[in-house]
């Protein structure tokens, strides 16, 4: 069994509050969950109005698929408006 984990930390320019950035936060996550099939959280900056880290894990016995999908994953949220990737590194347990 082969986990891959996703560190993404983003920047988030439209939210001006708290309240902005958890509503773009869930759409995303939720978005990410439903297509990828991935589990996806918030580890870090949760107090920061335009920065957050999410987390993002993959379970499989192949890792060269667990690397697909989380690759997939990025390119995905690059391709998301009002959300930028300002870094992000894979991790496989």
């Amino acid at each position: 069994m082969l986990v891959g984990v996703l560190i993404l930390d983003l920047y988030i320019p439209a939210s001006n509050s708290l309240k902005d950035k958890r509503g773009i936060l869930k759409r995303l996550k939720d978005r990410i969950r439903n297509k990828f099939n991935v589990s996806v959280s918030e580890i870090d900056d949760q107090d920061v109005w335009r920065r957050a880290q999410l987390a993002v894990a993959h379970v499989s016995n192949r890792g060269n698929l667990s690397n697909s999908i989380l690759s997939q994953v990025v390119n995905f949220v690059e391709r998301e408006h009002g959300v930028q990737i300002l870094d992000y590194r894979l991790e496989f347990l």
